[in-house]
């Protein structure tokens, strides 16, 4: 499948629905205290949303049940909202997709509760500057898989390793779309399609601490590394326009 162009109208209204999750992720990050359950943080993600005018678009797709995907600790994404009650020292990471007008809007944070190890510390900052890294490379004329390489090459450069099996992807009218963005070189760095203006995808770095081979819980949701050990993860959705770089997702 053709990975689409977007024109400007069409950049324009994702966008929109972009700005709704980051303007939502902002509020949840600023509301989230020790003491709430993943259940009330869904609920307050799903009403925030609904009252800047998109709808939850996570909910029922694919038979997920809820608006927000909530990760605990070693659950790195697709995290389902439960009763578990938050509580310091722990770090949640915060998945949100939008629909507005017909389009789709997708990022992701790992915040801290509270007070957090150093190691929680460092791979919270590895998932975000790998993702800031990535925007940054990204060019006109290069290809997905030089981009996939330099993914890796930052979340190694942290002493971790990316999760295997998930990646990055295109959206637009649907929330997933061509292509898909690996966060790790399989092949060669200058083979596959290369980025064009009008491209919109998602990036976002999955990080494991030592092993990247991913395990589905019973919930047949919640993705953790065989490791057992906590992980993290960022998103942003990004438009390439007129030779440059533009993040749809900020707040």
């Amino acid at each position: 499948m053709a990975i689409a162009l977007r024109k400007k109208d069409e950049i324009n209204k994702l966008r929109r629905a972009g700005a709704i999750v980051g303007q939502t992720l902002e509020y949840l990050k600023e509301t989230i205290k020790p003491g709430m359950t993943l259940k009330e943080v869904d609920s307050l993600g799903e009403e925030f949303l609904r009252k800047l005018g998109a709808e939850p678009s996570f909910k029922g797709l694919y038979g997920f049940p809820s608006a927000v995907c909530t990760s605990v600790n070693e659950v790195i994404i697709h995290g389902i909202p439960t009763d578990y009650k938050l509580k310091e020292g722990d770090i949640l990471g915060l998945d949100i997709g939008s629909k507005l007008d017909g389009y789709f809007g997708d990022a992701a944070i790992t915040m801290a509760i509270g007070e957090i190890s150093k190691t929680d510390e460092k791979l919270i900052e590895c998932s975000r500057e790998t993702l800031f890294r990535a925007i940054d490379s990204i060019k006109v004329g290069m290809r997905f898989k030089e981009l996939s390489k330099i993914l890796e090459e930052s979340i190694t450069s942290y002493g971790f390793v990316p999760l295997r099996n998930y990646c990055g992807h295109g959206i637009g009218r649907k929330p997933h779309e061509e292509p898909n963005i690996l966060n790790y070189l399989e092949g060669k760095p200058n083979q596959g399609p290369k980025i064009k203006n009008g491209m919109v995808f998602c990036i976002e770095p999955m990080v494991c601490q030592k092993e990247g081979e991913p395990r589905v819980l019973d919930d047949e949701w919640s993705v953790v590394s065989v490791d057992g050990l906590r992980g993290s993860h960022y998103e942003h959705q990004v438009a390439v326009v007129d030779g440059k770089v533009q993040i749809l997702t900020l707040p």
